[in-house]
């Protein structure tokens, strides 16, 4: 009979890669590793990982056994949180992973709550729930969250997507969106009224191949975004600026050095002297949460969840009532 502890060490060196970073992420020694997978190999009756120059690498049997692993975890996660529902406890530690902008603005207004300081959200009924929780967090680029949670290094990714840009998630983890925004052309207004663009007039960026850009560095999905947006317009950007932080391209726009396109949660608080213009072919980022298979109804996660929609709802309102941040 296949031994669930040594099926989930498989499902780590698929995700890991190594025997050495396996054993890490368990709290097992390397020669322990090596020892269950060659009993799991014993219990499967034929190889599940084969040499590869000095690494493991699965065979077609490990891959299919990581496969059945995958929601075996799931069920019983499921039945985990299921448990945690009845005991109606919430005293446990989440792990979230966000992009920067949404790391800023979304994630803040969390602590906050969880102290008891917040001003942002109603009242949590008096039950003080949500702040027996405590929250770790870090900070990383959409896929690097999402890589985490496949090596269940975090328990809730806070990644994006853009419309000129879709990202793949594994069908079996759980989604929930939490809000949508527009993607807003910056630049100074003396250049923009040079381009005849009255503010919050739509723009048009087939018009603008002659300006200079301003992107996020190259190893960004937002740099990305930009590339695409601008190979749809027929031009390829001529970049004058790189910076992965949207507040260094916007000062940068500020002071008249280039256009930028920024997704609307991405702005900084104080805009002036600035620009901003949605486009004529509308590019839109949605925002939302992923968590792995039968995780997402335990209540320390469910409270999370809820918390991020609470945020999202009331700073999507906030900014939709703003004139300087057209939708």
């Amino acid at each position: 009979m296949l031994d669930v502890r040594r099926l989930r060490i498989l499902q780590h060196l698929a995700a890991y890669g190594t025997v050495a970073a396996t054993a890490d992420a368990l709290h097992l020694t390397a020669p322990a590793v090596s020892q269950h997978l060659a009993v799991l190999q014993k219990e499967a009756g034929t190889p599940v990982v084969e040499k590869h120059g000095r690494t493991l690498r699965l065979t077609a049997a490990g891959e299919l056994l990581v496969a059945h692993t995958e929601v075996i975890l799931a069920e019983l996660a499921a039945a985990e949180s299921g448990l945690a529902a009845m005991k109606g406890g919430r005293r446990g530690t989440v792990r979230i992973s966000a992009f920067a902008s949404a790391a800023r603005t979304l994630v803040p207004p969390l602590f906050e709550r969880l102290n008891g300081t917040g001003t942002d959200f109603a009242p949590d009924n008096g039950t003080g729930a949500a702040r027996d929780l405590s929250l770790r967090l870090s900070v990383q680029e959409p896929d690097e969250a999402l890589d985490e949670l496949h090596k269940r290094s975090t328990d809730l990714a806070l990644v994006h997507s853009y419309t000129v840009l879709p990202r793949s998630v594994p069908a079996a983890w759980e989604q929930t969106v939490l809000m949508e925004e527009p993607v807003l052309l910056v630049l100074h207004p003396d250049r923009a009224g040079r381009e005849g663009l009255a503010a919050g007039q739509p723009a048009d960026l087939s018009r603008l191949a002659h300006l200079p850009w301003l992107t996020p560095g190259p190893e960004t999905s937002c740099y990305e975004m930009i590339q695409r947006a601008c190979g749809a317009a027929g031009f390829v950007p001529d970049i004058r600026a790189s910076s992965s932080d949207f507040s260094v391209l916007t000062a940068l726009a500020a002071a008249d050095a280039g256009a930028v396109l920024v997704p609307r949660m991405a702005l900084p608080d104080h805009t002036a002297p600035l620009s901003l213009h949605p486009l004529v072919r509308p590019v839109s980022r949605t925002v939302f949460t992923v968590s792995r298979a039968g995780t997402g109804k335990h209540p320390d996660l469910r409270a999370v969840l809820d918390l991020l929609h609470e945020r999202a709802t009331a700073l999507d309102d906030r900014t939709a009532g703003r004139s300087d941040r057209p939708r």
